[in-house]
């Protein structure tokens, strides 16, 4: 029988049980050598000296430091990383993939709760849900004229900014409504688009048009302030832009001058800076509903990133290529 493969943990200890609770843990534990009592928190770190250099597999998370060519010189064994986390970009140096090293991430893991917590705002802005609670809080009745107010989901514009993983699985989310929904990006063209059920359009036809704006691009120095002060006057009065994407894709200052005006509303899960100064006027704008950075994978939620990780070292171990195998050459234009 085949050596089974040196592991290594480096991420936050702290997030270790909800990563691989008991049953995931002993799965993993059956494909690779592992001491689950050990998690890197500095590469650098003597007592791992006589560790580093048998190392193959590294599963990485939240709290790795981050793994440069020097780290890479005491790894000479490693060939495969296995991140359980979102983006790798600010964590691993390019010498990790020109020194061969497969890499893997839990993205299209963590894209699921965050399209998930789309699809409930957008369900629940369309219905008028947040206007319609501060109105019944301040008038302790409800509106008299609520039947007919312009609200409900039958055929309401919905756009997508950026074909992402969480883009395309809120995209994939809201077939089964009665939506029309409009897609922004500059790399899917109307043929794409139109594979994906959705109509292809310039961003500032979708910011126009467009009732509910949902931010999916990733920050990338080409995006940021991609929805800037000329892009919020766009919107028609009443619509809400929501951004569980990275703040820096809005321009903060534009849209509390916008938000402040009461003409359009605003859902963020993410802000710039983050976290918002205290005196930020979106913790007491009424049209705005602020969420503390939690469309991703919270509590039990992670216990999916610790499982995507077990499957794929167990492709490795196959002999098979890595289902979420992240190249270097998508950096530029990825989360």
């Amino acid at each position: 029988m085949p050596k089974r493969p040196t592991a290594l943990f480096a991420f936050a200890d702290r997030n270790l049980p909800l990563l691989f609770p008991p049953d995931v843990l002993t799965a993993l534990r059956g494909l690779v050598d592992l001491d689950p009592t050990l998690t890197v928190a500095d590469f650098g770190d003597p007592r791992l000296a006589p560790v580093l250099p048998g190392v193959e597999v590294l599963i990485t998370g939240w709290g790795c430091p981050p793994v440069s060519a020097e780290v890479l010189d005491t790894l000479p064994r490693l060939h495969t990383l296995v991140h359980t986390a979102g983006t790798v970009k600010s964590l691993l140096a390019p010498e990790v993939w020109e020194r061969g090293v497969a890499v893997s991430s839990a993205a299209t893991a963590n894209a699921l709760p965050v399209a998930e917590y789309t699809l409930g705002m957008i369900l629940l802005l369309g219905k008028g849900v947040f206007a319609l609670r501060e109105e019944f809080r301040a008038q302790l009745r409800p509106p008299a004229d609520l039947l007919h107010r312009d609200i409900g989901n039958v055929g309401r514009r919905v756009g997508i900014i950026g074909a992402s993983r969480i883009g395309r699985r809120v995209i994939e989310l809201l077939r089964p409504f009665e939506f029309e929904v409009l897609l922004h990006d500059p790399f899917v063209d109307e043929a794409a688009a139109a594979r994906l059920g959705v109509r292809a359009v310039g961003l500032d036809e979708l910011l126009a048009s467009c009732s509910i704006t949902s931010v999916h691009a990733p920050a990338t120095p080409a995006t940021r302030h991609l929805i800037d002060a000329d892009r919020l006057a766009l919107l028609p009065d009443g619509a809400t832009l929501i951004n569980t994407a990275r703040g820096s894709l809005v321009d903060t200052d534009a849209l509390v001058r916008e938000l402040t005006t009461g003409r359009i509303n605003a859902v963020l899960d993410v802000t710039d800076p983050e976290p918002l100064p205290t005196t930020s006027a979106l913790f007491r704008l009424p049209n705005v509903f602020l969420t503390p950075h939690v469309a991703g994978s919270l509590g039990n939620e992670l216990r999916r990133l610790g499982l995507t990780a077990v499957h794929e070292i167990e492709r490795v171990l196959r002999g098979e290529p890595l289902a979420h195998r992240v190249e270097a050459a998508e950096l530029s234009h990825s989360a």
